[in-house]
């Protein structure tokens, strides 16, 4: 495989890579000339990547440690502004922090006009210590959990997208390549329509590949345009989150060398299908087993705790699995997006879903997050919620057949202030993520919605502007 990344992500958050992970990285580096700049990169509260563009003879120095970029970028807002009274600028003059390679590899972006490459970092203090308010430091502290406990997560994703057209100015379905004609009907599982879009995807999972991102199956969703593509289950939740957040840079690059735009706004049309991030996990023990096997169709104890974990913490966490302003477009009833805290065995209408198939296989289903969602912190909220659960044998209650509508169930908040607040004052986010963190996600998130309120809809005032 034409990647050094073969040797995994680091898991553990001390850990650093290897002297012989870097030689390797180096020698990928020399057999890869036609590489001739690298982004050298963290991923903020948001999911985006901030950086710097580098020269290639400067990759020793990253891979090394020998970076320094400031703390100041994990908390920027969506804007890339500095967030108000953000202490990381205004109490540490805005310091620069120690930048340290993740170890998951140089990972080439060849739908760039010129060749480059991504080498992955992650925040850590001048002590060497984990960064707090880095998002993958995050996931990687809720993995020293589970290793403690002797537990492995094994974790896929389904990622959700439209294509759209560039030259629009609002979302707008793209050109089908093989008929020439926009797409003007939803198409869901169309056989035709993955057909015509054959050569944007063949370039999509050639460019995983060189990612080593387990791709497995592609199918056209229920929007036009929309698509879903699924990884392959991972027994490292650091690199399954990896996977999720390198994806999206390939699509929306792949997609402009076709001359699509992709979006994975959670609600990019007000009418049609939501952009979902589905995840899906289950526990091995230190001999391999899966611990949420009991050998019957209804899954172990230790699994029914894990999703009373989840339903615990559903409402607190929904502001990590709903980040935006346009998250909660797509939080609507009969909407196959979930919006109350509630579970069962192969129902998609709810939020926890158990699906079925062979009880070696037995997995949890989390249908929360939109596509827009960072996929360190889903990962943090999800496999740490279920930790508690299973630590504090919560019972999940009776799990729910049928339509959820017609069941008094306890509800997530319906907006963003009140997920905002839920998040801030909840005590299960309190124990998953570190207060700094916590505060930067806050403050970062009421910035953002004060600024949605400054701004006035075109719809807003051709509603009221003559009539009230």
């Amino acid at each position: 495989m034409d990647q050094i990344s073969e040797p995994g992500s680091v898991r553990l958050a001390s850990r650093r890579p290897s002297d012989a992970q870097v030689a390797a990285a180096i020698a990928w580096l020399e057999a890869h000339p036609e590489i001739e700049s690298l982004r050298a990169a963290i991923c903020d509260l948001n999911g985006v990547l901030r950086g710097k563009r580098i020269t290639v003879d400067q990759a020793r120095k990253a891979l090394e440690g020998k970076m320094r970029m400031p703390y100041s970028l994990v908390g920027l807002d969506i804007w890339g502004e500095d967030i108000a009274g953000n202490p990381q600028v205004y109490e540490r003059g805005d310091t620069d922090g120690v930048c340290e390679w993740t170890g998951r590899g140089i990972l080439p972006m060849r739908w760039t006009p010129r060749p480059t490459a991504l080498a992955p970092l992650w925040l850590a203090e001048e002590s060497g210590a984990p960064h707090a308010c880095d998002p993958r430091r995050a996931l990687a502290a809720i993995l020293d959990r589970y290793d403690a406990l002797g537990l492995v997560p094994v974790v896929a994703t389904e990622l959700e997208f439209y294509l759209v057209d560039p030259a629009s100015n609002g979302p707008a379905a793209p050109i089908s390549p093989s008929t020439g004609k926009r797409l003007g009907s939803d198409s869901a599982l169309s056989i035709d329509e993955i057909d015509a879009f054959e050569a944007f995807i063949h370039d999509v999972y050639k460019a995983s590949e060189e990612h080593c991102i387990p791709v497995d199956s592609t199918i056209a969703e229920n929007g036009a345009g929309q698509f879903e593509i699924n990884f392959n289950h991972h027994p490292d939740a650091l690199r399954a989150a990896d996977d999720a957040l390198f994806f999206k840079r390939i699509v929306r690059g792949v997609a402009r060398n076709h001359g699509f735009a992709a979006t994975f706004m959670a609600k990019p049309y007000g009418d049609k299908a939501g952009n979902g991030l589905h995840t899906h996990f289950s526990l091995l023990d230190r001999e391999g087993n899966n611990v949420f096997d009991d050998g019957g169709d209804e899954g172990s104890d230790m699994m029914r705790h894990a999703v009373g974990g989840l339903l615990a913490a559903m409402a607190q966490s929904t502001l990590v699995f709903a980040p935006h302003y346009n998250s909660y477009r797509r939080l609507r009833p009969n909407s196959y997006a979930p919006t109350v805290a509630a579970w069962g065995y192969e129902n998609r209408m709810i939020a926890v879903r158990i699906p079925g198939g062979s009880n070696k296989a037995r997995r949890i289903e989390h249908r929360v997050a939109g596509a827009d969602a960072n996929p360190y912190l889903v990962l943090s909220a999800i496999l740490g919620a279920a930790l508690i659960g299973i630590e504090r044998h919560i019972e999940p209650g009776d799990p729910v057949e049928g339509d959820v509508a017609k069941r008094e169930l306890p509800s997530l908040p319906a907006d963003w202030a009140s997920s905002i607040d839920a998040f801030e004052s909840g005590p299960i986010m309190a124990e998953l993520f570190d207060p700094a963190l916590r505060k930067a996600l806050v403050s970062c998130k009421r910035q953002e919605a004060n600024r949605f309120l400054d701004k006035v809809s075109d719809f807003e005032i051709e509603t009221y502007l003559e009539t009230v």
